[in-house]
Parts: structure tokens; C-alpha cells; sequence
């Protein structure tokens, strides 16, 4: 029992410090494809496979944890404010949303866009205009196609997970 708890706070702290790494390597990949604020979404990968592989409050504290290290490390108030309230609504969409039949990747397809949702709606606040929300349907094009491709690496990843669980405890 203890055993296993101390496995649990290992793999969750390994889960943060990944997501952290990602974001980190996120911020050096010029990924400019002539869109301003459009990522890859690398740290969500890590989001979507805890979602899938650890209790929900944990996947919630990865989320959490990672925009906050991120944000105090590589950015500023606004791009902290940008990150959470981004990162929050994905992660409640992605939780509601697993729970229904919808795929591993159509819930992180739904991450990457309430994600782009989330931000425009800060970005609405700081600018103090909904005029932004111009530039939605771009952002929601955007959060479809890295949300599918992160989506597709999760299932991967969690595939992979379960595989290696399995051939252990037949061993």
C-alpha cells in the first residue's frame, strides 16, 4: 500500500515536470505558420494522458501546476491569465467529455478548442472589446488540427501504457 503511494506521487511528479518540459520546448520551436498564438499543444499531451491514466483531481493538478510553473518562468500577468483560464476550460471540457462515448482524440480535439475559447475570452477582458472574437474561427481551426494531433499521440501513449500494465501483471 505505502508502496503504491509512493509510485503515485513519483509518476504525478514526473507528469509536472514533463508538461513543464514541454511547455518549455514549446516556447523555443519557431512553430509560425503565419498565426499569432497558435501552439502545437505539446503540454496538453501530458493533460490528456493523465485524464486517461490517473484520477481526475490528479490530471486537474498537472494542468494546473504547469501553466503556473510556465507562466512564472517564461511569461508575464497576461500570458499566466491567457494560459489558466485556456488551460481550466479544456480541462473541463475534456473531463465532461470523456465521460461521454466520444474518442480519446475527439476529447482532445475539444481541449485544443476550448482552450482557443478560453483565451479569446480573456483576451476580450483585457482588451475590454468583443471585436476579438474575429479571430475565433481561426483559433478554433487551429485547436482542431493540434487537437487531433495530440489526441492521436495520447491514444498512442495510452495504448502503449495499458500494454505494458497488462504483460506485468501476467508476469
Amino acid at each position: 500500500m505505502k508502496n503504491n503511494k509512493v509510485k503515485n506521487i513519483a509518476l504525478f511528479g514526473m507528469m509536472v515536470a514533463l508538461a513543464f518540459t514541454f511547455s518549455y520546448l514549446e516556447s523555443l520551436i519557431p512553430f509560425n505558420i503565419g498565426i499569432p498564438g497558435v501552439k502545437l499543444g505539446l503540454a496538453n499531451l501530458v493533460v490528456v494522458v493523465a485524464l486517461y491514466t490517473m484520477k481526475p483531481s490528479e490530471a486537474f493538478a498537472i494542468a494546473v501546476l504547469r501553466v503556473l510553473l510556465a507562466g512564472m518562468t517564461f511569461g508575464n500577468l497576461y500570458s499566466l491569465a491567457y494560459s489558466l483560464c485556456g488551460g481550466v476550460l479544456s480541462f473541463a471540457v475534456m473531463f465532461l467529455a470523456k465521460k461521454t462515448k466520444l474518442s480519446m482524440i475527439g476529447v482532445s480535439m475539444l481541449g485544443g478548442i476550448s482552450h482557443n475559447i478560453g483565451q479569446i475570452i480573456v483576451a476580450a477582458i483585457v482588451m475590454e472589446t468583443v471585436r476579438i472574437a474575429y479571430y475565433l474561427p481561426v483559433l478554433l481551426v487551429a485547436g482542431l488540427i493540434t487537437g487531433l494531433l495530440m489526441g492521436v499521440v495520447s491514444k498512442l501513449i495510452v495504448d502503449r501504457v495499458k500494454k505494458i500494465k497488462d504483460s506485468n501483471k501476467k508476469s
